[in-house]
Order: structure tokens, then C-alpha cells, then sequence
């Protein structure tokens, strides 16, 4: 893990964005890509020197609203603002307390979301928590996903599956960019202060560089939406798109795939035991 995420996070950030874009005049003369800390420290309404503490890290203990005027400075995205908060949180002074109150992973559901999955049916949907374990599912998910393993372990869990079992890479032709998102979403909903997190990390570290690179770089909001193809085993390729709806106060999100194409729906249907039609295309 890198021991500057915060400075890193900053610098990276102050780089991707041009003058342009914040409404200062672009010169003809420019070696540095993105702003010069001169110019994100006077948006910000903070001096360079700590500035470049803060990028060095030197200094690990911003206040909020020095977050706040960064994060304004840089027409940070909301989700890029609470993770440049959780940053300034998990390496700060207060990162003892940040990883003593962490609650352990919720593994239990309410009623009420139970009866939310079962109306799903028979759309492939699964609930995770923050560890990325499985903790519930729809039918449809559990046909979908069985026979590629991902149910296997106990508790099952979608990190450990994707960098430890030799089947995720045949299964996933974009495994790369999946895996991206996985450990993205670990980085982003969790402080690797946390001990259950830490073991984690150690075991799947040492299954080799694909997950300690990852973890290593600076992390990245994760994506809430896409399409990912799938070579399964007995439904042959699915285009599955998908959304994630978070549930924040519990640590968990609710991943819920939709067909991308009428050949999914119809591959799915069959594998569910349903006649064409039980779920429909959503393109776009």
C-alpha cells in the first residue's frame, strides 16, 4: 500500500485537470501537465508550501474545509470528495480511531430486503457487503453463478474469487478491468487499518502481483454501471449490463444484471427453467 495515498491522490488529481477547466488562461509555456500547485493553492485559498506538504506528505492532517476548498478547486466529483476524505481520514491522525470503530461485515438480511431480492426474480442480482462477500442473492443469481464458481467458498466472496481461482479469467474476458473495479471498490469502502481487511489483502497479496498492484496504486472511485461480458459454461456468452444501488449505512451494495441483448435474455430464461420473455433487453 502506498504510505502517501493522500499526497499522491492530490497530486494526481492537480494534474488531470487543465487550466482551462478551472477558468485560468492556458500559456504557451507548459511543462507541467494539469495545474502548477501555485494555481491549485491560490483556487484553494491555501499557500504552495502547504500544498506541497500536504502532496508530499509532510503533513497528513488537512482540515475539512481544506479538504473542501481543494475538492471545489478541482471540480472534484462528489464520489472522488468522500474518498479524498476517507484518505485524509485513514492516514491522518485520527487512524487509530478510524480503524477501531470499523464494525465487523454484516452477514444477516432484513425482511424487507429479502422481499426486495425475491422481487427481482429472476433477474441475476446479489447483495455484497464491504469484505465483498456474497451475503444474499436472487435464484437468478445463484443458477447464473454457480456453475462459475463464484459460490464456492464460505462465506463466498467476489475479490477472492477473481484473484485466486483459475476459472475467473476464462469466465471474464474483461477480467482486468473487473478486477480494477473489485479492488476499487475494497479501497473505497473499507480502511485497510481494519484487521479483517488486512488479512484479506495479506492472502490474496500473496497469490501474486495482479491484486498488490492494484492495491498498491492510488485508489479510484469504482464504477456503479457498465456492461461486462461473460463466457458461461452452460449459457454460452452473456452480455450482462448492470447497476449498483449502495446501501451506505450498512457497508453493503446490491448488484443487480440486467440482459444487454435479447440473446441473454433468452440464454438466461433457459437457464432458469423460464419460457422466452421472463426477462427483457435493456440496451443503452
Amino acid at each position: 500500500m502506498n504510505d502517501n495515498e493522500l499526497g499522491t491522490f492530490l497530486r494526481i488529481r492537480r494534474e488531470a485537470v487543465t487550466p482551462a477547466e478551472v477558468g485560468l488562461p492556458t500559456g504557451p509555456r507548459r511543462r507541467t501537465p494539469g495545474l502548477r500547485r501555485a494555481e491549485l493553492a491560490t483556487l484553494a485559498d491555501i499557500s504552495v508550501e502547504y500544498l506541497t506538504r500536504l502532496e508530499q506528505g509532510r503533513d497528513r492532517n488537512p482540515s475539512i474545509k481544506v479538504l473542501a476548498a481543494i475538492g471545489e478547486a478541482l471540480h472534484l466529483p462528489t464520489a472522488d470528495r468522500l474518498l479524498l476524505h476517507r484518505l485524509a481520514t485513514e492516514h491522518g491522525a485520527d487512524k487509530a480511531l478510524c480503524q477501531s470503530v470499523t464494525a465487523p461485515p454484516v452477514r444477516t438480511v432484513r425482511p424487507t430486503l429479502r422481499a426486495l431480492l425475491d422481487r427481482l426474480e429472476p433477474a441475476p442480482a446479489v447483495l455484497l457487503n464491504w469484505m465483498g462477500d456474497i451475503v444474499a442473492c436472487t435464484q437468478g443469481y445463484e443458477r447464473y453463478a454457480r456453475p462459475l464458481g463464484l459460490l464456492d467458498g464460505d462465506p463466498p466472496n467476489m475479490v477472492r474469487y477473481l484473484f485466486t481461482d483459475a476459472r475467473a479469467r476464462a469466465v471474464y474476458p474483461g477480467w482486468d478491468r473487473l478486477a480494477d473495479e473489485q479492488v476499487a471498490h475494497l479501497r473505497n469502502e473499507t480502511s485497510l487499518h481494519d484487521p479483517r481487511v488486512a488479512a484479506l489483502a495479506e492472502e490474496l497479496t500473496a497469490a501474486g502481483a495482479p491484486f498488490s498492484d492494484r492495491l498498491a496504486a492510488i485508489p479510484v472511485t469504482p464504477a456503479r454501471f457498465g456492461t461486462e461480458l461473460v463466457e458461461h459454461p452452460e449459457a454460452g456468452r452473456l452480455r450482462l449490463s448492470y447497476e449498483t444501488l449502495a446501501l451506505p449505512d450498512e457497508g453493503r451494495r446490491l448488484v443487480v444484471h440486467i440482459p444487454a441483448d435479447e440473446a441473454t435474455a433468452t440464454a438466461l430464461d433457459r437457464l432458469n427453467g423460464r419460457r422466452p420473455g421472463a426477462l427483457r433487453a435493456v440496451s443503452g
